[in-house]
């Protein structure tokens, strides 16, 4: 930090800001770093995706983290949704935690927006921030803000309510913001604010609404407003953003931007000295399994694999089966890990019950607790199989029990689980996707106006090739490579789409994770809805989700679990048979000869091209052959 000329970035917009922001976090942080900056805000737009991540990244790099978004403010109630246009739904207003109390309010604040105020945009209202701001600096927005729009419609006296509103709920952690990046409406809005700040005693904080990192980067951030409203980079009357000065500047170049307002610009330090964010990232906050008659969740574990030894290996166990279970049950309770065991074994238990296929995957059949409480059906002493794989006593991480349900009723195991631990306290893990190599020359193409049919053959060079890069691609593929020497609007795509490809083009729903806790979650995580679906997700990822110190579990849908199960019961209703898959020979000849031919077509993760060409070549002729070219094929 330049002691003379302190300045810290307060106004910054993430990739999480989608398809609007371009910065990445890391390289955000780096910058901050290496220009002597001693903190650094995040302010996305209407949500809190990147807060965690944000949070860690500036941690590690010895940077005060101000976590913080640009809220979407509804003029009104947030409920009431008859605004004619987007523009007139809400109003920007930048909201930053103080503290850990601040963030929580952050936190509900961006939840409610999504849950209940959802109108163009995930809004709050007056009503709602008064209600969450504690712990919470206020500054009054950019030239979207509700201050702006009275400054620049030249009504006073609304402007000074709306001001005096502001500053009784906020006191002194509110802020009249202005901006600087050369155009003529944030100089009309930063004129009327510096009145309005000297006629009422509230301190200026200069910003600079930073979309992408550096000066040259505003050019293909062009290109990404074109992807994100579907429009090409020639349409002049297309949404764009004016000039190149929306970057992150160093404290040098924000002074040269504020002539006149060098306390403006200073003021940002003083505000991120009063910051000090301290989340407490070791706590666990898993929901407890409530066990009948008074009874502890490590004796009510133990009882019910004491019925499991019986159902499992009837009436006299072998000593190896004893004292497995003894050494698991043992780590498991020194870990904590019982109720943990007993949720998931209460939700199998009612998949069970209800006629629902559901069963354990990956590692967890290397516990015997796992094989006695019905979650496997695979004796992990017969396989030979590691419990430390699944369970290791000398690392903290969470268990992770992976269980595949009919997909067809999965949903009935979610609302039982809903109902069992509160609706407000469970909800679906959310994602992201981004912009990849195949996906974004699409993009780019489309945004320069490339041909339709000329942009299809360029992303169909790209090998096929899990998470492969663009700069991989023209590495490896010798058409991409040709195209992109040969012609010059090709090689501008490319180009492009090298600085867009990786960024987050739109949050969706993980496959298979929900998150359980033992308070709402709005007390730990911000929630969301998605476009389009009705489920409640997290606003973050599943990482951020487990490191917040929640319990993620897979509800893994799985196709191949609903046609079996109907295939049970149209032979039951065509033959009369009952039938009992778990029951079928292992050492089916006429079986080993379908998958000698690779003929594996619908069986689960037998079914690619790969590993029945794999099958062939292996020949597989015992159940041990069919581990064996599984493990080969699918490592890990």
């Amino acid at each position: 930090m330049s002691f003379d000329r302190p300045f810290v970035h307060l106004h910054v917009h993430s990739h999480y800001s989608l398809l609007d922001g371009a910065n990445r976090i890391p390289e955000l942080v780096k910058k901050t770093k290496s220009h002597g900056m001693t903190a650094l805000a995040i302010t996305d737009h209407g949500n809190l995706y990147g807060a965690l991540e944000f949070y860690q990244k500036c941690k590690e790099a010895g940077i005060n983290p101000i976590l913080g978004y640009e809220a979407y403010i509804a003029p009104g109630d947030r409920r009431v949704k008859d605004a004619a246009r987007m523009k007139e739904a809400s109003f920007h207003l930048t909201l930053l935690a103080k503290n850990r109390a601040g963030f929580k309010n952050l936190i509900k604040l961006s939840s409610i927006a999504f849950l209940e105020g959802f109108y163009y945009k995930p809004r709050i209202d007056k009503q709602v921030l008064e209600a969450h701001s504690e712990g919470l600096i206020c500054l009054s927005g950019c030239a979207a803000g509700e201050l702006s729009n009275m400054i620049l419609g030249e009504r006073k006296d609304e402007a000074e309510q709306v001001v005096a509103w502001y500053k009784k709920t906020f006191g002194d952690n509110y802020y009249l913001e202005i901006q600087n990046a050369g155009l003529d409406i944030q100089r009309q809005c930063a004129d009327g604010t510096t009145d309005l700040a000297n006629r009422m005693g509230i301190p200026l904080v200069a910003t600079n609404d930073a979309h992408y990192l550096n000066q040259e980067d505003a050019c293909w951030h062009d290109v990404l407003l074109c992807v994100n409203t579907h429009s090409v980079r020639t349409d002049e009357k297309r949404m764009k953003m004016t000039g190149d000065q929306f970057f992150v500047r160093t404290p040098e170049e924000m002074y040269a931007a504020f002539p006149g307002h060098a306390d403006a610009v200073a003021r940002t330090q003083e505000i991120a000295n009063g910051v000090d964010i301290d989340l407490d990232l070791k706590k666990r906050h898993f929901p407890v399994f409530k066990p009948p008659a008074s009874k502890t969740d490590v004796e009510y574990l133990r009882e019910l694999c004491q019925e499991g030894l019986k159902w499992r290996y009837g009436d006299a166990p072998g000593r190896d089966v004893l004292d497995r279970l003894e050494y698991e049950l043992d780590v498991i309770t020194r870990m904590g890990f019982s109720s943990y065991f007993l949720i998931v074994w209460d939700f199998a238990r009612f998949a069970r019950e209800n006629g629902i296929p559901a069963l354990a995957r990956g590692s967890a059949c290397g516990a015997i607790v796992a094989y006695l409480l019905g979650l496997s059906n695979v004796c992990p002493l017969k396989y030979d199989l590691l419990f430390e794989r699944f369970l290791d006593p000398n690392r903290a991480e969470t268990p992770d029990i992976d269980i595949d349900f009919c997909r067809d009723r999965r949903g009935m195991v979610l609302d039982y689980v809903k109902q069992k631990y509160g609706k407000d306290n469970v909800a679906q893990i959310g994602t992201f996707g981004t912009l990849g190599a195949k996906a974004v020359i699409r993009d780019v193409a489309r945004a320069l106006a490339l041909p339709l049919d000329r942009a299809d053959a360029v992303a169909k060079s790209v090998p096929m090739e899990l998470h492969i890069t663009l700069a991989e691609a023209l590495e490896t593929g010798a058409d991409l490579k040709a195209a992109y020497e040969s012609d010059p609007v090709v090689r501008e795509v490319i180009d492009f789409g090298m600085k867009l490809e990786g960024l987050a083009k739109s949050a969706g729903t993980h496959a298979a994770g929900v998150v359980i806790a033992d308070c709402p979650l709005t007390d730990y995580v911000p929630l969301q809805k998605v476009s389009g679906k009705d489920d409640i997700t997290t606003q973050w990822p599943m990482a951020d989700v487990e490191k917040a110190g929640l319990l993620k579990m897979d509800f893994l849908g799985l196709r191949n679990l609903t046609i079996l199960d109907k295939a049970v019961q149209n032979v039951k209703k065509v033959r009369g048979l009952e039938l009992d898959p778990l029951t079928f020979p292992l050492d089916d000849e006429a079986t080993f000869r379908l998958l000698q031919r690779g003929e594996t077509k619908g069986i689960f993760q037998l079914e690619g091209g790969g590993i029945r060409d794999l099958l062939t070549k292996m020949k597989p002729d015992a159940f041990k052959d069919i581990i064996a070219t599984s493990a080969l094929y699918r490592p890990g």
